[in-house]
């Protein structure tokens, strides 16, 4: 594992703007957290938790573009062989390792965020567990010279040691910051939400059974549009906002599929985790599911969950309109 040691005079505070939005986020999802805090021994099983991780780490795979899937994901976890290139099965097993790890890393200690990565891509990057020595662009983006990234990530944690901002807010603003600096020749989109999940489960150890980045991966563009936004604004406000509704969505969500989940199949489990208050027709249900057979759309997924009143329709007195569409029940 490379280590870093360089010494840091410049104290240095990320800017950013405590809005009316945030506050009311923050204390949204702290009281979801305590609903979900007092009904995990019922719903945080160990199935669950590795349903929902192997959620978390297509989603992350799939914001970089492999597909591989949770399917031959957790054919993997099982020791089994599978269909892929050589480098998406390495991007998988590297996110497998560097996941597992979580719950031991420490949130402010630079070398591990430094191994985590060496875990992550080092059958895909020579550099692996060291930062960039070359410059880059992402995007509109032009990221800091390469020498002064040992500086920026020293002074990055530092401010992560001594804030006393919540872990919330935190957690957010470390995770622009890092995708600012973008420290990594490569694997920099992976490790920042890899570390923004670490920060959280520290500051609720729920969250590490909680798929936060399967729900970014919905959100992809937007969560594009959030980094661009902060960037343009010269702070990591938009960002923060973003990644805040994003947590609470979650936890929502888990909180609805998990008190369902005894007497649901998986059929209906995998509708409510595509679907959220928005409306949406059939067609766009069955596409975020990659169905293409209406019939056992409606048959195993859609008409279950209408009949435990888990999802609403819009027009109810019209039930086949060819305009229908449908929401999660609020």
């Amino acid at each position: 594992m490379s280590e870093e040691k360089i010494a840091s005079t410049k104290p240095y505070k990320p800017p950013f703007t405590i809005t009316s939005k945030i506050l009311d986020l923050t204390a949204k999802i702290t009281e979801k957290m305590g609903e979900l805090k007092h009904s995990s021994h019922q719903m945080i099983t160990p199935l669950l938790r590795k349903k929902n991780r192997i959620k978390t780490l297509a989603g992350t795979l799939e914001i970089e573009g492999n597909f591989l899937g949770e399917e031959k994901i957790t054919a993997l976890l099982e020791g089994k062989r599978v269909l892929g290139t050589i480098p998406e099965i390495a991007e998988v097993e590297g996110a497998i390792r560097a996941y597992q790890e979580l719950e031991n890393y420490r949130y402010d200690d630079m070398n591990d965020l430094l191994h985590a990565h060496k875990l992550l891509m080092r059958e895909i990057l020579r550099t692996a567990g060291s930062f960039r020595s070359s410059n880059v662009r992402v995007g509109e983006h032009i990221a800091p010279q390469a020498h002064l990234v040992p500086e920026l990530m020293i002074q990055l944690f530092e401010w992560v040691k001594k804030s006393d901002e919540h872990m919330l807010l935190k957690s957010c603003i470390f995770h622009y910051e890092f995708e600012f600096i973008h420290p990594f020749s490569d694997g920099n989109g992976r490790m920042g939400r890899l570390w923004q999940s670490v920060m959280l489960h520290d500051y609720n150890p729920l969250f590490s059974s909680l798929p936060t980045e399967s729900i970014v991966r919905d959100h992809q563009q937007e969560y594009y549009k959030a980094l661009e936004e902060a960037t343009a604004s010269g702070e990591s406000t938009p960002f923060i906002e973003f990644m805040l509704e994003i947590i609470l969505q979650t936890i929502q969500n888990t909180l609805k599929t998990d008190q369902v989940s005894d007497y649901v199949s998986d059929q209906v489990e995998k509708l409510l985790q595509v679907m959220d208050e928005q409306w949406l027709s059939s067609s766009e249900i069955m596409k975020k599911l990659e169905l293409s057979h209406k019939p056992t759309f409606r048959k195993n997924y859609l008409n279950p969950a209408l009949e435990l009143g888990l999802v609403e329709m819009r027009e109810p007195e019209s039930p086949r309109s060819p305009k229908q569409k449908y929401r999660v029940n609020k």
